[in-house]
């Protein structure tokens, strides 16, 4: 059952990198509302999640928060590495940015996919209610990680070949991660530390990259009501999801 589940959040998944190849003349519409849905996927669904996972404590802080601030700056440690590596080498198209990191990134979603998947499988060993409650928080949230991984994918310079290639990964991550759950089971604290840690790396994507490119060319009211609509899309599905 749980693998026929994640196989709406396939669909769901490669809709959403659809609808983000097809409005490419709204540009600036399109990565604000990327960078709302990215926003609130870090705010209101991963980085709570995260919190009650990985509760410990390390000298008085909650060990998500810190593995939360870990992965912001080792986004930017990486981003920042990989420029000066391209521009020693006299690789500055695409206004400094670098593919390898939209790759980063996008790989990221996935394995953050495939713990959807295991969610998925792991809710539903728990029982039924519990299994169709988080399907549909999942499935619901897999159109905005379709969008958001082609996005930053092709964002980052990288060939749109490229970019089908890590949706249709990100697409097929939760329904591996599903039938993987009748395998294995992971820890629920090594689960919320990484879901923190991919957390604080979106946020980086989010705040320092996606959204200033969204206002650069075009600083219209417009890009930030996509921004404000992609937020509280998520805060819709986290509602219904609860």
């Amino acid at each position: 059952m749980a693998v026929f589940v994640a196989l709406g959040a396939f669909l769901m998944t490669l809709a959403g990198g659809w609808t983000a190849q097809r409005v490419t003349d709204r540009r600036h519409l399109v990565l604000g509302l990327a960078g709302g849905l990215m926003l609130g996927v870090v705010g209101l669904d991963l980085l709570p999640e995260a919190l009650e996972a990985a509760g410990t404590a390390v000298f008085g802080v909650p060990a998500a928060l810190l593995l939360f601030v870990a992965g912001f700056l080792l986004a930017h440690l990486v981003e920042r590495l990989l420029a000066l590596r391209r521009a020693a080498h006299g690789a500055g198209e695409h206004g400094g940015r670098t593919p390898e990191v939209g790759l980063t990134a996008a790989a990221a979603m996935v394995g953050h996919s495939a713990m959807d998947g295991v969610a998925i499988g792991a809710a539903f060993q728990v029982g039924g209610g519990m299994g169709t409650a988080v399907a549909l928080a999942v499935v619901a949230h897999d159109f905005a990680d379709g969008f958001n991984t082609y996005t930053i994918t092709s964002l980052y310079g990288n060939a749109r070949r490229k970019a089908l290639i890590m949706l249709f990964a990100d697409a097929a991550a939760p329904v591996l991660g599903a039938a993987s759950t009748t395998f294995v089971t992971i820890p629920e604290h090594l689960l919320g530390g990484y879901l923190a840690l991919f957390a604080g790396a979106l946020l980086y994507l989010a705040a320092a990259e996606i959204l200033p490119e969204a206002h650069h060319d075009h600083p219209a009211r417009s890009t930030v009501l996509c921004t404000i609509a992609g937020a509280a899309f998520i805060w819709l599905v986290v509602g219904l999801s609860g």
